[in-house]
């Protein structure tokens, strides 16, 4: 018998054995930090948190305890459901409640793709960057990624359909409205294009729609899947994180009858359902628009500090850097001469106060390394002139110790 302790060591699986957090987790945690100026995190201003009208729907959803606190069905309250399919038919997207589920957070939505569609090795097309977590969560089922090239418009049709013929992907991922992390909009054109060339290839499309309640300026915009043809190849994420509040933890998903069921079985294997309170919650606000804060001065508020951020930036950015301009959303992205690496830049950064997200996690190619992602929605406008000072000192003293000038 030994007396002495041993350690224990868990034996973690194999998708797991080598994870390591999310750069942009463990970089929040630094630019929390007081004095920190933060473009790193897709975090709204609680200023236009509509409190009010949130208030009052957790208050009718308790009104009705002998349903709001009690067990719900994996595929999400019907009372929710209905109103999601009003509103989606009313925005062109033909949607009945047997079409929706519900998931915690449309995050959770990427989740249940992968586990219901995707086989270690199968490909997914994705833009180029691309949202870091969708290249976890589907990494994690044994996804293989080809990215497409894009341009200001979003993903090429001619580089998507040569894709398409030599890899035959399971899947294409995309964010067609203000995308995470470029800003960059599909333009209807371009979206049109995007669609026959799916439709004619017979691949699925997850179409990712968490931002286009934040649009500041140009037209609305029909997502991908009201085209005709798309709707039974095509799973439509919305969530209400970013038009409501993101610790409301709600998405949606629109999903082919085909693959329903599946999803239906994943979702009860995961949670069995989400939050019944909070779904009985987002019934209620959703069905008293006339309750609502008017969006309009937190979208002004948004897009000045977008026009703010795209204005300031470039003069701390060397020379020959590319800096894009969104419609909406909550991100900006910047792409400096490959000489510079963003990843090395940041340590330089928070010496001065100031936070960003290397860019290399958004690419398929994590090699890439002179890119970076911004956030305007957290910051004021004089802020976001600070923060840029900050950022100014830091790539002069990046450039000094590496002899870039």
């Amino acid at each position: 018998m030994t007396t002495g302790v041993t350690e224990f060591t868990p034996q973690l699986s194999r998708n797991f054995a080598d994870t390591e957090d999310s750069p942009v987790r463990a970089l929040l945690d630094l630019v929390s930090r007081p004095g920190v100026i933060s473009f790193a995190g897709g975090i709204p201003d609680a200023t236009y948190f509509d409190v009010d009208a949130i208030r009052d729907a957790y208050r009718a959803s308790l009104e009705r305890p002998d349903r709001s606190l009690q067990y719900s069905s994996s595929e999400g309250e019907l009372e929710l459901r209905e109103i999601l399919a009003a509103r989606l038919t009313d925005e062109g997207v033909p949607t009945s409640s047997d079409d929706l589920l519900v998931t915690t957070g449309s995050q959770q939505g990427l989740t249940l793709m992968g586990q219901v569609m995707i086989d270690p090795g199968d490909v997914i097309l994705v833009e180029d960057p691309t949202y870091l977590a969708a290249l976890q969560t589907f990494g994690l089922s044994g996804a293989r990624f080809v990215a497409v090239e894009c341009d200001d418009e979003g993903m090429l049709p001619d580089h998507l359909e040569s894709a398409i013929a030599e890899h035959g992907p399971k899947l294409v991922y995309l964010i067609p409205s203000y995308q995470n992390p470029s800003g960059r909009t599909m333009t209807m054109s371009r979206r049109r294009a995007v669609a026959d060339v799916l439709r004619a290839t017979g691949t699925m499309l997850i179409e990712d729609d968490p931002y286009s309640s934040l649009r500041y300026s140009g037209e609305a915009l029909d997502p991908i899947c009201a085209f005709e043809g798309m709707a039974e190849q095509t799973v439509l994420l919305q969530t209400l994180s970013k038009s409501v509040a993101p610790g409301i933890r709600l998405g949606w998903a629109r999903v082919p009858s085909a693959i329903r069921d599946a999803l239906i079985v994943a979702k009860q294997a995961i949670d069995l359902h989400s939050s019944t309170v909070d779904q009985y919650a987002a019934a209620h606000f959703l069905a008293h628009p006339e309750n609502h804060r008017s969006d309009e001065e937190k979208l002004r508020v948004y897009g000045q500090r977008c026009h703010a951020l795209a204005r300031e930036l470039p003069r701390a950015l060397p020379e020959g850097s590319r800096v894009t301009t969104p419609l909406g959303g909550m991100f900006l992205w910047a792409e400096l001469p490959e000489a510079y690496d963003t990843d090395a830049l940041l340590p330089y950064a928070m010496r001065e106060g100031v936070g960003f997200v290397p860019g290399s996690s958004f690419h398929v190619d994590t090699s890439i390394r002179n890119t970076m992602r911004l956030s305007f929605v957290t910051n004021a406008e004089d802020d976001i002139v600070e923060g840029v000072n900050r950022l100014q000192r830091a790539v002069a003293a990046y450039e000094a110790e590496r002899n870039l000038k």
